[in-house]
């Protein structure tokens, strides 16, 4: 198995290419104001550079991606004044920009690292993994893969294979330091463990991973800019990883405190909380819910309504307050008054 050297997968600071930078929702539910929040600092972050922004809808999720999400996601952004100049309704020169659309350019990638060696199969189910992380002496390991199948011999990957097991395809990276530079936390550098050890590029159901999928997207739109939530944070070295495996430049990458309630609870899809249709049958207008981010990522010193251009001349991304957002009890009494 291939080992890539430390100072060889060390992301860097500067990037001298034009920007261009990505939405890329899951259409797995309805935005939330979680969503908007990191929305609108990309769109900010593209546009006060002049840059080109991409809509790219990441379905890779065939079990809980649906249309009418993909379809509610971009009238969502319509609605709050984010606009993009490529994407799965306007076109442009490297798309598709769905993924479920670029299955074969996946096919293609991962073919070319099991040929270099980067890959191999592992025949652990989620049960096994389970019991695992629960058994006395997980915190050898920690929450990484403990690598069980790394080394497993020909013999043994067909015995397994005869026994009717599927394999997924994991990524190896060795015992090396990880680093990349983030436009808001500085240099940051984690261990292969600390970032879940060898991690899977391809299910054993043969979904391909979020992980491979999306460099290769990002790679191949020539995506500069990645602004997201700091939810992924942990998982950027693996994805520049893949980058340098690739022969690709790693991109500027700046990584956004997430949006809480009132009770300390991370806005997420499955709880439904905040939604932008809901807030519109409320009555609530873009204007305030852009007035009120743009507060809340000190663009603006009180909610006040706004729309998203008034803010691109002044915008920094560098200087967004790392602190996480959490939403006042009353926030939607809040906007329904801006």
């Amino acid at each position: 198995m291939t080992n890539i050297a430390a100072d060889s997968i060390i992301g860097t600071s500067s990037d001298s290419r034009p920007v261009r930078g990505r939405l890329a929702p899951s259409p797995t539910g309805f935005m939330h104001l979680g969503n908007a929040w990191s929305f609108l600092l990309c769109w900010l972050a593209v546009r006060s550079k002049g840059g080109t922004l991409v809509l790219r809808m990441e379905d890779i999720d065939p079990d809980r991606s649906r249309t009418e999400f993909a379809d509610g996601i971009m009238r969502d952004l319509e609605w709050l004044g984010l606009d993009w100049d490529e994407g799965p309704d306007v076109g442009g020169p490297y798309g598709p920009y769905v993924q479920s659309e670029r299955y074969g350019r996946y096919e293609e990638v991962l073919a070319m690292l099991e040929e270099q060696g980067h890959v191999y199969p592992c025949f652990c189910t989620r049960k096994e993994l389970r019991a695992l992380a629960s058994a006395p002496h997980a915190e050898d390991y920690g929450a990484a893969y403990p690598g069980i199948c790394l080394n497993l011999s020909a013999a043994e990957r067909r015995e397994r294979m005869e026994q009717g097991r599927k394999a997924a395809l994991r990524l190896h990276c060795g015992d090396h330091f990880i680093g990349f530079h983030d436009v808001l936390r500085g240099d940051v550098c984690l261990t292969w463990e600390e970032c879940g050890g060898d991690f899977a590029v391809r299910r054993s159901d043969g979904v391909f991973a979020y992980q491979l999928a999306v460099v290769i997207d990002d790679a191949d739109q020539h995506i500069t800019q990645i602004v997201r939530g700091d939810d992924i944070l942990h998982c950027t070295p693996r994805q520049v990883l893949v980058y340098r495996l690739l022969g690709k430049p790693v991109p500027t990458y700046a990584h956004v405190p997430l949006v809480f309630d009132h009770e300390g609870e991370r806005l997420a899809k499955r709880h439904r909380h905040f939604e932008l249709c809901m807030l519109r049958e409320a009555g609530i207008r873009p204007e305030a819910v852009v007035g009120y981010l743009a507060c809340r990522a000190g663009l603006q010193p009180e909610p006040a309504p706004a729309r998203p251009e008034v803010f691109r001349s002044r915008f920094r991304l560098e200087d967004i307050p790392l602190a996480r957002v959490e939403l006042e009890p009353d926030i939607l009494d809040i906007m329904s008054r801006l």
